[in-house]
């Protein structure tokens, strides 16, 4: 959740108080002891939350691992939709994923790095981030045009592709702003990629 999203009631407060709770200490716990090597018990144990409110909270223990990534493109998806396609799309996808990361927020920085490394780990959690991936990946792809043209298609994959080579630049030292200029440097060179000769 966004700064600019804030929860108003009483409410609503609590449950994202403890859902940051359950985020922040599933990545603490999961780096130091490792995902699959952490049983959820332990997490609801440290957290003192029963299995009925984690599972009102989260789907599943991979689900709230990967907190940081479904924030991100959850909130990619809603810049999206506020934004008009005009122009290439190429551009719209870099300069949505832009605004995106202007809105996280420092516990969102603070996290992401973790988690990704915790996918990294983990075959479990690896296996569970693809199918999130190819997911949003077809939602990009609807709010584009026809999900079916193979043109939208190969763009969407160069797209998240040129992303994940904006975050191998960016890990591991992971300074919050520079994220959005390695995302710019590896957007500026995907083109010039695209003309490369053996």
């Amino acid at each position: 959740m966004t700064t600019s999203e804030q929860p108003t009631t009483l409410r609503e407060r609590k449950k994202l108080r403890t859902r940051q709770a359950l985020a922040d200490t599933a990545i603490s716990m999961f780096s130091e002891h490792g995902f699959d090597a952490t049983p959820l018990d332990a997490l609801l144990d440290a957290v003192e939350v029963s299995r009925r409110t984690f599972f009102r909270n989260f789907r599943s223990k991979e689900d709230v691992a990967l907190t940081a990534v479904t924030q991100l493109w959850s909130t990619y998806l809603d810049v999206l939709d506020e934004t008009e396609k005009s122009g290439l799309l190429v551009d719209v996808f870099r300069d949505t994923m832009l605004v995106t990361l202007d809105r996280m927020d420092d516990d969102w920085y603070r996290r992401f790095p973790a988690t990704l490394r915790l996918i990294e780990q983990s075959p479990a959690l690896n296996g569970h981030s693809l199918r999130h991936c190819a997911e949003v990946q077809e939602g990009i792809a609807h709010r584009l045009g026809d999900p079916h043209r193979l043109e939208l298609r190969l763009l969407t994959e160069f797209c998240v592709a040129t992303w994940r080579c904006a975050l191998d630049e960016w890990l591991p030292a992971c300074p919050p702003g520079e994220l959005p200029e390695c995302v710019r440097r590896a957007f500026a060179t995907m083109d010039d990629s695209m003309r490369l000769r053996a």
